[in-house]
């Protein structure tokens, strides 16, 4: 069979996609690697590794994958509704500089074209304001009273049905087309998958909606070829060869289509466009796999030994504190049980090379080894832990490429390389840990290697004027070729600094509004 549009993932991009498409009367098939998840699929704590991690290797077929690069540990969504399914849920609106900066700049006036499109993907995507503090919360209320910044401290705005809390009512959003939804119980599970029916997850709008339209999705199947059909540039369609992303054995199929969109994030679209450009499309331009970011953030954990607390309750991020024009501060929480963090976690310290910080984890352990043991060996973590998410809209880029085995690397691009020891986080660590008698521990790969951890990689296949700037255009279209777009985190092409799916959501909405209705024959 011959589609009108195939879309490779099924994150904010291709859903939207999906969505739009089916409605506007072409036939659509989206491909998705990871699996199909109901509520109860999902594991009740993070130490269920089968469920919680994407590890085809180890036979984990879960919705969380951590990808480990020279410069940046990433962490990414799997599944029917790509991040949608991991994320913090939180759906912010970046400043201004984001409009105006990076490679895109100057090809549409951003800010004044996207308004009514991030007012639509908030719609969609049922986004609320956190209705009640918890714990963690007012521990960065308190925080932001102590630094005189009272007025800088908020609830977020996040894609959580809140309702009447653990009672079931019929579609809340649209009109009785959508599912049934459950308010939220404020469990903190968001980031193991909810089980409480409770997050606005994709595949209960966009992806929910576009199968009501007509749309097909396909899951555990990940895509190896994508060719044109003519050779050359695509006008006449494509042949996309997809294989088993689960099972040991299968054979590959081809599937024809007249456009592609490739939608499967930057660790999904940019290590397959890189592939692809060394036989089947290599006219794809040479800027592909730069201006690779991050948010320039940090994650890092901090401990309360105060019994009584419990820093599991709550969304996954409930507020935030912007502490200046380029930074804020964000508290991530997991449900109480899911502790496997704590496996990989050691002191936090900082210091210009590994041997000074491992130094510093020695003297640390020696200095509070009672309260070290209570954190790894008595405590249970997710109730009695935060994690310190900072991030900036302050720019730096990296560039990813294939190396002989096949493998994407990372080199540095511009500006410094990412680090996790930035000045600022390391002040409001200190801060949060003072306001709830807590201690700080990080990945152990900060602490040894000093890379970072992001769950916000973007760009590599950045907007431009032409090739020689970037490899899409301003509607999203590869340059080289024809029917071909690209509709995810990698076509993100300045720092947004904030949690961007609500923006990849808002400019996949714009992109489809490019697209005309089909003519009816």
């Amino acid at each position: 069979m011959e589609y009108d549009y195939i879309i490779i993932g099924s994150g904010f991009g291709g859903s939207v996609s999906a969505l739009r498409l089916a409605k506007k009367g072409y036939s659509v098939l989206v491909i998705e690697k990871g699996k199909w998840f109901k509520a109860e699929d999902f594991p009740k704590t993070n130490w269920n590794f089968r469920k919680w991690l994407w590890m085809p290797s180890f036979r984990f077929f879960g919705i969380m994958k951590l990808s480990i690069f020279k410069h940046v540990a990433v962490l990414s969504g799997t599944g029917v509704g790509g991040g949608s399914l991991v994320y913090a849920n939180t759906l912010p609106i970046p400043e201004s500089t984001f409009f105006k900066t990076g490679s895109w700049q100057k090809l549409r006036d951003w800010e004044k074209e996207l308004a009514p499109h991030y007012q639509e993907a908030l719609k969609m995507l049922g986004a609320a304001r956190v209705p009640k503090l918890f714990d963690g919360d007012i521990g960065l209320q308190k925080v932001a009273q102590n630094l005189g910044m009272e007025d800088k401290f908020d609830v977020t705005n996040v894609a959580v049905y809140f309702g009447e809390e653990n009672v079931t009512k019929v579609d809340p959003y649209f009109e009785g087309m959508g599912p049934d939804r459950t308010g939220c119980n404020f469990c903190g599970a968001c980031m193991t998958g909810c089980r409480n029916n409770s997050k606005n997850t994709l595949d209960k709008n966009y992806l929910y909606l576009a199968q009501k339209y007509g749309a097909e999705i396909l899951a555990e199947q990940e895509v190896c070829d994508v060719k044109p059909l003519d050779e050359k540039d695509g006008a006449n369609g494509y042949e996309v060869t997809i294989q088993t992303s689960t099972k040991l054995f299968s054979k590959k199929r081809k599937i024809r289509s007249k456009n592609v969109i490739f939608s499967g994030g930057v660790l999904g679209t940019i290590k397959l466009l890189l592939k692809l450009k060394s036989n089947s499309l290599p006219n794809i331009s040479d800027r592909l796999g730069e201006d690779i970011r991050t948010n320039n953030e940090t994650l890092v954990s901090v401990s309360s030994l105060e019994k009584h607390k419990n820093y599991s309750k709550g969304v996954a991020i409930g507020s935030i504190l912007n502490t200046d024009a380029n930074s804020h501060l964000e508290i991530c929480r997991y449900s109480e049980g899911s502790n496997a963090w704590k496996l990989i976690h050691m002191p936090y310290v900082t210091g210009s090379n590994v041997f000074s910080r491992l130094l510093k984890v020695v003297v640390a352990l020696i200095k509070s080894p009672i309260q070290y043991f209570k954190i790894y060996f008595v405590n249970s973590w997710a109730k009695q832990t935060v994690v310190l998410l900072f991030m900036q809209t302050l720019d730096s880029t990296l560039r990813f490429k294939r190396n002989i085995f096949g493998l994407m690397t990372s080199t540095v691009s511009s500006g410094q390389k990412p680090t996790p020891f930035i000045p600022e986080s390391v002040i409001l660590i200190k801060e949060y840990s003072k306001a709830v008698n807590g201690i700080s521990t990080s990945f152990a790969l900060e602490t040894i290697a000093g890379i970072p951890s992001t769950a916000h990689i973007l760009g590599g296949a950045v907007m431009g004027a032409n090739a020689s700037e970037g490899v899409i255009d301003k509607n999203n279209k590869v340059f080289g070729y024809k029917n071909l777009y690209i509709i995810d985190g990698s076509m993100i092409s300045a720092n947004p600094g904030v949690n961007p799916s609500l923006s990849i959501t808002a400019i996949a909405e714009l992109a489809m509004a490019q697209i005309p209705t089909k003519e009816k024959i």
